[in-house]
């Protein structure tokens, strides 16, 4: 039986048919937030850049996991939209926290974080998600994310924090003018986006010790606000999804180490996890 599973965040979506445990076709689509896309705009992206590829596939049934979608009304412009484009096909639409429990914690116990584009942090009894702290958005939270990351960076370059060897190294790649970032930020559409892209600059750049604290304090914040406040943290392992913590794994690690917590799994991808728990 052929299954298509998808995991979708703010920036991209993952789409996989999967028979019997083996992935037969992978595509990959713009994200799908049902903030602020319409079902008729999903179902338009959908039949458009997914179905033509996977057409030739008898797919059974389809398991969506996507950001936005903790929300019930959100959850059903989804799968509303997805059911239009496979007819008769049984769609079952999670939010992507429980895609990140289930691809780490598989049915065991634990804390799945995700630190990629947005964060967001749970803890999972190996069935259902028990706890959850609360998610505020990029604009008054996402702790550790990339556009948390990104807005660091953008502050240390506009208050001019940075020397002068990671100013000019900041221009060379960017190349924006400051009323270039407060008008991508303020004015144009997904902002959380843009921020996000600024990871890459704190990638390049490791062993600056701006660059590090920046990284560093960043993911602290998100285990200061986040992690700790569970009282099973000390219990189970803290797992985590995301290019955040899969590319700055190190000081993840480092962190663990400090507040005495046991690391768990660090995917940068939940599908492979998911691929395995639907199996």
């Amino acid at each position: 039986m052929a299954i298509l599973l998808a995991d979708s965040g703010a920036t991209k979506c993952e789409w996989c048919v999967v028979d019997k445990g083996k992935v037969k076709k992978t595509v990959f689509t713009i994200g799908i937030s049902p903030y602020f896309l319409t079902v008729d705009q999903i179902e338009e992206l959908v039949r458009r850049d997914l179905y033509m590829e996977i057409s030739r596939f008898k797919i059974e049934a389809i398991y969506y996991y996507g950001t936005g979608c903790k929300n019930p009304a959100n959850r059903k412009i989804v799968q509303k939209a997805i059911r239009r484009v496979f007819a008769g096909v049984p769609v079952e639409v999670n939010h992507d926290l429980m895609g990140a429990a289930r691809a780490v914690c598989q049915q065991e116990k634990g804390i799945a974080c995700i630190l990629g584009t947005g964060s967001n942090s749970c803890y999972y009894n190996g069935k259902s998600i028990l706890k959850n702290s609360p998610g505020l958005g990029y604009v008054l939270g996402d702790e550790g994310s990339g556009a948390y990351l990104g807005k660091k960076v953008i502050q240390y370059y506009l208050y001019k924090t940075f020397d002068e060897e990671l100013k000019y190294r900041f221009e060379e790649k960017f190349k924006m003018t400051d009323v270039d970032i407060l008008d991508h930020v303020y004015k144009q559409p997904l902002p959380n986006r843009f921020l996000a892209s600024f990871t890459h600059f704190l990638a390049e750049n490791r062993g600056h010790y701006m660059v590090e604290n920046i990284i560093e304090d960043a993911l602290n914040d998100f285990f200061f606000q986040h992690i700790i406040k569970y009282n099973e943290s000390w219990k189970f392992p803290i797992h985590f999804v995301g290019g955040v913590s899969f590319g700055f794994r190190d000081v993840v690690a480092d962190l663990c180490s400090s507040y005495e917590l046991e690391l768990g799994k660090i995917l940068q991808h939940p599908m492979e996890g998911l691929i395995q728990f639907h199996k």
